[in-house]
């Protein structure tokens, strides 16, 4: 295996390792249902993605997705969504700035990735998640999960449960976190790319 490959599969584990470790890192919101976390696991696959490509961007989500599978709190149902949406998003930030590599460029992918990241996880909602969760934790009791979304969406009912929770919920909670993770990455990437090219003219020195 030559230098460069080796270099490669260093960088991937690297970023897999971060996006693993922020897999543990979070949050609900009280804007939010509580079954609702906040976490930015997907920020390392993104940068990687700029620095590397759709390949490395994407290996880092599914690396991450197997590493976390053996403490998942939803009967995997949630950690595929997370790799759905994961995927999506990287594939989409990756290729537009590989095309375009730019601070313009960077902005755009951002943007059109975050647009991605929204639409996938209206997407996984509605044909994945939802129907899942009611399966698997409430017994197809819907009830249950209307008593928990209430807390926080006041008019959700049998009837209109599943715009009302994709409309204030999944959206804007979905748009939170990839306004949050697209700041970040605009603000950091060309400092780690800057690094990571650094360290591999070094390392072939």
């Amino acid at each position: 295996m030559n230098r460069k490959k080796v270099l490669a599969i260093t960088k991937i584990g690297i970023f897999a390792g971060l996006s693993t470790v922020l897999y543990f890192i979070r949050f609900p919101l009280p804007m939010f249902p509580s079954f609702l976390e906040i976490q930015f696991s997907v920020l390392p696959a993104i940068i990687g993605g700029f620095t590397m490509g759709p390949v490395g961007g994407i290996l880092i989500v599914v690396i991450k997705f197997l590493m976390s599978l053996p403490f998942s709190k939803t009967a995997y149902v949630g950690d595929f969504a997370d790799l759905l949406i994961g995927a999506a998003t990287v594939l989409v930030t990756s290729m537009v700035y590989q095309k375009y590599k730019s601070k313009k460029g960077g902005l755009v992918a951002l943007l059109l990735g975050s647009l991605t990241w929204i639409v996938t996880g209206v997407l996984a909602n509605y044909f994945i998640l939802v129907p899942a969760y009611l399966k698997l934790f409430f017994n197809n009791d819907l009830e249950g999960f209307l008593q928990l979304c209430r807390v926080v969406i006041k008019d959700i009912n049998a009837d209109n449960y599943m715009m009302k929770y994709i409309l204030y919920a999944v959206i804007p909670f979905n748009a939170l976190i990839a306004f949050v993770v697209s700041t970040i990455t605009f603000l950091v990437y060309k400092k780690i790319s800057n690094f990571l090219h650094k360290l591999d003219e070094e390392k072939q020195e």
